[in-house]
């Protein structure tokens, strides 16, 4: 049995973390290579992994996203000291016989419809989105997740040639606590959960 986080660990990844709108500091590409590397090991249908991830650091490169932006989230996102471009790979299971390879999964998947290998890949590119957040979090950083953006513009500017459509993006930094808004209220268990 895994031991249970301390309090301050589990503060640190969910009862005060918070999503930032402000951001400061610098991300070392070794630290987005940790980040990568712990969020990999996140559970996916069929260990389909189809998140692909482009993260936005140079100021050239945001100047590629910037049109795609809100203009809610224009400022923060330009801000930013990286942002993480979580798309999902519509041929992920062109992977499959390295990922799954104790049996043929490739063949349950590359003869469906487009919009049903979407629907895959986006609900397990999700998960490796929030995977992502508590990743960062457990490495010092704070986030700001967002799907206010045009989806077509990032994928003509970032995806062109590939089988790969963004999903989400996040805001990678140190999160300036004068940005946030009080906590909104969450659901309490019985109104969300039932033990049957």
């Amino acid at each position: 049995m895994s031991q249970v986080l301390t309090d301050p660990a589990l503060d640190q990844l969910f009862r005060t973390a918070r999503t930032y709108n402000a951001f400061s500091g610098e991300i070392s590409d070794a630290t987005l290579h940790q980040l990568y590397d712990l969020l990999k090991f996140g559970p996916t249908e069929a260990n389909t992994t189809p998140a692909r991830i482009v993260f936005v650091k140079s100021k050239e490169a945001k100047a590629r996203l910037e049109p795609a932006l809100s203009e809610g989230n224009h400022v923060k996102t330009m801000a930013a000291p990286c942002v993480a471009i979580v798309g999902f790979d519509m041929r992920f299971f062109d992977k499959l016989p390295v990922l799954f390879p104790h049996t043929d999964a490739k063949s349950w998947f590359d003869q469906r419809s487009d919009e049903n290998l979407a629907w895959v890949a986006m609900r397990s590119s999700s998960l490796q989105t929030a995977y992502l957040i508590l990743a960062a979090r457990a490495l010092g950083l704070d986030c700001g997740p967002m799907s206010g953006f045009d989806n077509a513009k990032v994928d003509a500017e970032f995806f062109t040639g590939t089988s790969i459509r963004s999903n989400i993006l996040v805001n990678l930094g140190i999160g300036d606590p004068a940005s946030i808004f009080p906590r909104s209220p969450r659901l309490g268990f019985d109104e969300a959960c039932q033990i049957i």
